[in-house]
């Protein structure tokens, strides 16, 4: 238990859920209606009843601990209580409701993966990066695949203006690169996150001194990887830690990610405290600093640009969850839409 991040403090406030007969585990493997638990006796296959919780809160993910139930004679083990999450890495579900979904619990470190043999796409790792602040978590940039590329260190130097706070790593898994120090730097339980095809699950076997996680060639027609990892799953580090091997993800949408839009874009937080008004958009507003940054290129206009098209989309999630923010939203188009009604509805309106 204690290799998979069992402390002190938990063993405190589990007391009472001992004196029941339960066990503390932690989920390794989840799926539908069961997942794999690693308790103190043991590893066991463990049913999550519907009486266990509701809402996504209470749904065990990977990386959760739970209280466990042990099997009887006639009886299988049950997960009966997931405990509370210190950490909780989750994403916006693709369909337009206002479900979330948890990646990962209980995480440490998330280490956003990138390869450089790729173009670099500043805004997906910004928006990775929001999401690694929102969890609570520390954020990692881990740059693969640097044999890869003509020069590994301007790419970084790049990547850094994106990621203002957060540790940015070169590494290679074919030459060895930076492999000392990513393993230095990164602790406790361990997510790594990106798109398939940038190298996690081999990095990942780095980091475990085998070849435990499935790991797939690149396609050359587009580039993208083969989802070699089909789903989540926590593995102890033989030098202590855990590692979450996550399947690539095509799309991360934000959820209820404020302050890790304000973490990310910590430069911009910072020089809004000199606007002129309180609810400056920094668009157009007279006495903007941010805008007079972009003016005298102490920020540049792509930075500000992924800031704005975020800090809409986490604006449109956060509304459809919360009827009144949306109509607030909503209203400037039916006034349009009105407006324009009226217009073409007037004797002077020609089509």
């Amino acid at each position: 238990m204690v290799d998979y991040g069992w402390d002190p403090e938990r063993e405190r406030s589990f007391g009472a859920s001992r004196d029941a007969g339960l066990l503390p585990g932690r989920v390794v493997r989840a799926e539908r209606g069961q997942c794999d638990v690693v308790t103190e006796t043991g590893p066991v296959r463990a049913l999550v009843l519907p009486s266990s919780g509701t809402g996504d809160r209470l749904t065990p993910c990977t990386g959760d601990w739970v209280a466990v139930r042990p099997a009887g004679p006639a009886t299988s083990a049950t997960v009966v209580e997931v405990l509370e999450r210190r950490t909780a890495v989750v994403r916006s579900t693709s369909a337009r409701t206002s479900h979330a979904q948890v990646l990962a619990a209980n995480v440490d470190t998330v280490a956003v993966a990138v390869s450089l043999a790729d173009p670099l796409k500043l805004g997906r790792i910004e928006r990775m990066l929001a999401l690694a602040w929102e969890s609570g978590a520390t954020p990692v940039v881990v740059l693969t695949k640097a044999d890869r590329c003509p020069d590994p260190a301007a790419a970084a130097s790049e990547v850094a203006e994106a990621a203002p706070g957060v540790e940015v790593l070169v590494t290679s898994a074919t030459t060895g690169e930076g492999l000392d120090v990513l393993t230095a730097v990164l602790s406790g339980t361990i997510v790594l996150l990106g798109p398939s095809g940038v190298g996690k699950s081999t990095l990942g076997n780095r980091l475990l001194g085998e070849d435990r996680l499935a790991t797939g060639a690149v396609r050359g027609s587009d580039g993208k990887g083969r989802h070699t990892t089909a789903w989540r799953e926590l593995v102890p580090l033989p030098d202590g830690g855990v590692l979450l091997d996550t399947p690539g993800l095509r799309g991360v949408g934000l959820h209820d990610a404020d302050d890790g839009l304000e973490r990310t874009f910590a430069e911009i937080t910072e020089l809004a405290r000199d606007c002129r008004f309180t609810d400056c958009a920094h668009t157009v507003e007279p006495g903007c600093a941010v805008l007079a940054a972009v003016a005298d290129g102490r920020l540049t206009e792509r930075r500000l640009d992924s800031y704005h098209r975020l800090e809409r989309e986490n604006a449109h999630a956060a509304a459809r969850t919360d009827a009144r923010l949306r109509a607030e939203l909503e209203r400037p188009m039916k006034q349009l839409s009105r407006q324009l009604r009226a217009h073409k509805q007037s004797p002077y309106y020609k089509a």
